[in-house]
């Protein structure tokens, strides 16, 4: 079908039309929340819902993930829209009549939201695809949650090709209706580092014939914290966090060894680099300092989320554009997001859509969590809306 004149009615009667279908798809997926890699079912859903569309698909891509494409009119740029699919290791507490029916398992940050979003936006462009120049490629992702998804995807070829990217996450900080961005530097680098501090057991009432490696830690603990104080530049955000500390058996004896988990957000890559350097030289020291072995293995995760402007700037423009208000300005986040690994490959913007309501939790990642399914229509609305600007 030809564009229509008034492109913000059409895409708004158009959602209307699907959106029941929209919710009862991420109620569907919502009761039966899958963990990373294991979106078998989701992406059955998925693959269902595009045959069903007639839009050509793959699956298995990194392992769960879909990817479906739909061709435009005539030739132009490639633009993924990519949306996850995974679930959390939550317990959901919410009472919802369509809560978890697994036990410890939840879609507590809402990419059953997102599912359901970007296969309503398949079928709005599928619909306007003959007038539109270029490529739509759909990602449905798997293993947002622990950053390996987008990673895998890519290793499968799905950034092959692609010319610029959308992404997007549903916010319950802001309410439902609003849209949101950040400039530059939107969402933290990830690493995690893994520590054994090797000691000496013994009996606790002779510490002089072991090595504590406990104390150790500690010390090793307190240490890791001046790498944000007195490493980084003001001006560099970084966080060092020790997540987990495991060591000993009881209360008289000096373990063999103590165990540590952690995680370093940075936006920049030079603190990036600073923090790393530093937490490797400090377990360097306190071995040396406190006669043990400290071993780190630290892995790189994803870099942080940079929004380039010449994505950003048109998509907030379309927005702005067909829900006539302004997308607000925000700040950056510690959060992180491996759709950055698309976006260190291909210019690329994170489009931020409100799902919050009063006198529901505004955190994501808990037990209670409640987004305004309002955010479904209005973040395909939206998504249509900049995919039909950068290929008209």
């Amino acid at each position: 079908m030809p564009l229509p004149n008034d492109i913000a009615g059409h895409l708004k009667e158009a959602t209307a039309a699907i959106e029941p279908r929209l919710v009862e798809i991420r109620r569907d997926i919502h009761k039966v929340p899958e963990l990373a890699f294991q979106e078998v079912r989701t992406a059955g859903i998925v693959a269902a819902e595009l045959t069903r569309l007639g839009i050509p698909h793959r699956t298995g891509v990194g392992r769960t993930g879909v990817i479906g494409t739909i061709e435009g009119g005539r030739p132009g740029p490639t633009l993924a829209i990519r949306a996850d699919m995974d679930a959390l290791p939550i317990h959901e507490e919410t009472g919802l009549d369509f809560a978890s029916t697994v036990e410890g398992q939840m879609h507590a940050c809402g990419h059953d939201i997102h599912t359901a979003t970007l296969i309503g936006v398949a079928e709005l462009l599928r619909d306007l695809a003959p007038s539109l120049a270029g490529r739509i490629q759909l990602i449905f992702q798997p293993a947002e949650e622990v950053l390996e998804g987008a990673p895998a995807m890519i290793a499968d070829g799905a950034a092959d090709g692609l010319d610029m990217a959308l992404g997007f996450h549903n916010m319950p900080d802001m309410a439902v209706g609003e849209f949101g961005f950040v400039r530059g530097h939107a969402l933290a680098a990830s690493d995690r580092f893994d520590i054994i501090v090797q000691g000496k057991s013994g009996h606790a009432a002779h510490p002089y014939a072991a090595v504590d490696p406990i104390v150790a830690a500690a010390h090793l603990i307190t240490q890791l914290q001046t790498v944000v104080s007195r490493e980084q530049k003001p001006l560099h955000p970084c966080v060092v966090t020790v997540g987990m500390v495991a060591g000993g058996t009881t209360y008289n004896i000096i373990p063999e060894r103590v165990a540590l988990k952690g995680t370093v957000r940075t936006l920049q890559p030079a603190a990036r680099d600073v923090a790393e350097a530093a937490i490797r030289r400090l377990c360097a020291g306190v071995a040396e300092a406190m006669r043990c072995k400290i071993e780190v293995n630290y892995r790189r995760m994803v870099p942080s989320l940079r929004n380039d402007d010449a994505v950003l700037e048109p998509a907030i423009a379309s927005v702005q554009q067909n829900f006539a208000r302004p997308v607000l300005e925000k700040e950056p986040s510690m959060g992180a997001e491996d759709f950055s690994a698309f976006a260190d490959r291909v210019p690329s913007f994170h489009l931020l859509v409100g799902a919050g309501a009063p006198g529901r939790d505004d955190r994501l990642h808990n037990a209670f969590y409640q987004p305004d399914e309002a955010c479904i229509g209005l973040g395909v609305q939206a998504l249509s809306r900049i995919a039909v600007d950068m290929l008209r």
